[in-house]
């Protein structure tokens, strides 16, 4: 039987190694480097095209508690992301670059893997030979769509928001200070504090500079990448208590916390480069460099990559595919990443995680495995799955588990409760397989 992954992000590139571990060869098409989306920059594959945040790995945090379920389930994609991890806090933050490549060559080297280079534009299985995972990603090419529209009747999509890099070395040290909110990790981000005047002066230029023109149907933005200049227009306040909160830090210089901060992420190991947290933009470029020059630390910055706004599609999944990522109509078809409409770098391992294990299942005329719904990989299964009036892409969250049999009021104790129970049924499901 022919199995084909279609697309070589992370949702592929997990899924294709969760087949061919299995001894199952495996065909992994890219459309790279014969064309590139605009958000795109390398050849190679699991590209990391926003953040190089994988998130908290506190496992008392959703997206933690699911990368260490991917772990227990041999996930190669978060054991390269380990491999490549930079200092960022108790997050899991990676050199994009490296762990890109490290992806790649860990595939081309591995047996019953080919990696094929071509712009695909059907993907329903011609044969009952062939089956196929369609993972392109929330960035599927144009050449794609009209097939992607035939197959879902009608699909959905939004528009995501890249946040801005700067240079280390143009940063204000003087400025800023090293700090982790509640000096949780190793003081792996800088801070950039400012007074109440300077806070304010910032947030009228931010909310009175000007945007890149929004086509009609670029309207559908996921909240969880709402700009930055969209959620300072909800009033003065509204970033100032989300990404821009200055609780848990403490300014050097004054010894007292901060009135706002902007916080910088590392960007690889050596601390040259850093990511504005929060602060994806669909700002013009030169309004970019204006605005967020107003932050003191970075009034003299030097930026390497600007904001920008890229389609970010996903089908109408609780529709068209049941827990297992697979097509109800079309056995052979299944689909992984954030397509689907999970959302996020470690959603879309997941989902590839289990597309890849089911495809295997099918191959081998095994039944197919469904995850706990206690754990958060299973959850988001059924995310997908499960009818709905209004279906969003979403992240792992705990929301997403069923409750405690018992109410717990401290959401620590009861994160941790829910954590500790999905972990044992992840490793009854390893000991069972």
């Amino acid at each position: 039987m022919r199995v084909t992954v279609i697309g070589g992000g992370l949702a592929g590139c997990e899924a294709t190694y969760q087949i061919a571990k299995r001894g199952i060869d495996v065909i992994l098409i890219d459309a790279k480097p014969i064309v590139k989306s605009p958000a795109h920059k390398y050849d190679t594959l699991a590209e990391l095209v926003c953040s190089n945040s994988l998130k908290s790995n506190d496992i008392t945090v959703a997206s933690g508690l699911l990368k260490q379920e991917l772990r227990l389930l041999d996930s190669l994609l978060v054991r390269c992301a380990d491999s490549c991890r930079v200092p960022a806090g108790s997050a899991l933050a990676v050199q994009r670059e490296q762990f890109s490549v490290m992806v790649t060559q860990q595939l081309e080297n591995m047996p019953h893997v080919t990696v094929s280079h071509a712009i695909v534009k059907d993907f329903v299985p011609s044969s009952r030979d062939q089956i196929n995972i369609v993972a392109t990603g929330p960035l599927t090419l144009d050449d794609m769509l009209p097939s992607l529209r035939q197959f879902c009747g009608d699909f959905l999509h939004f528009y995501d928001a890249v946040a801005p890099i700067v240079t280390g070395e143009s940063i204000d040290y003087n400025s800023a200070f090293s700090q982790s909110r509640y000096d949780k990790g190793d003081a792996d981000y800088l801070n950039c504090p400012m007074n109440k005047d300077e806070f304010i002066n910032f947030w009228q230029q931010l909310t009175t500079a000007n945007t890149v023109p929004i086509k009609h149907y670029e309207n559908n933005v996921f909240e969880g990448c709402m700009p930055i200049e969209v959620m300072a227009s909800r009033g003065i306040d509204t970033i100032r208590y989300g990404m821009f909160k200055p609780v848990g830090l403490t300014d050097k210089r004054t010894g007292y916390r901060p009135y706002a901060v902007l916080q910088l992420r590392r960007e690889n190991t050596q601390g040259t480069l850093y990511n504005l947290v929060g602060c994806q933009t669909h700002l013009t470029f030169g309004d970019q460099k204006r605005v967020f020059s107003l932050i003191p630390a970075l009034a003299n910055a030097d930026f390497v990559r600007y904001g920008v706004m890229h389609r970010n599609t996903y089908i109408n999944s609780p529709t068209l595919l049941n827990q297992f990522y697979q097509s109800i109509t079309y056995p052979n078809l299944f689909f992984a990443g954030q397509l689907t409409g999970v959302e996020g770098y470690v959603e879309s391992i997941a989902s590839g995680l289990v597309a890849g294990i089911n495809v295997s299942r099918l191959v081998q005329s095994k039944r197919l495995t469904e995850m706990d719904n206690c754990t958060m990989i299973g959850a988001l299964a059924r995310h997908v799955s499960t009818p709905c009036v209004s279906y969003q892409p979403m992240n792992a969250n705990f929301g997403l588990l069923p409750p405690l049999a018992n109410n717990v009021r401290d959401k620590k104790v009861k994160y941790s409760m829910l954590a500790d129970i999905s972990l044992a049924r992840i490793k009854q499901y390893v000991d069972s397989m």
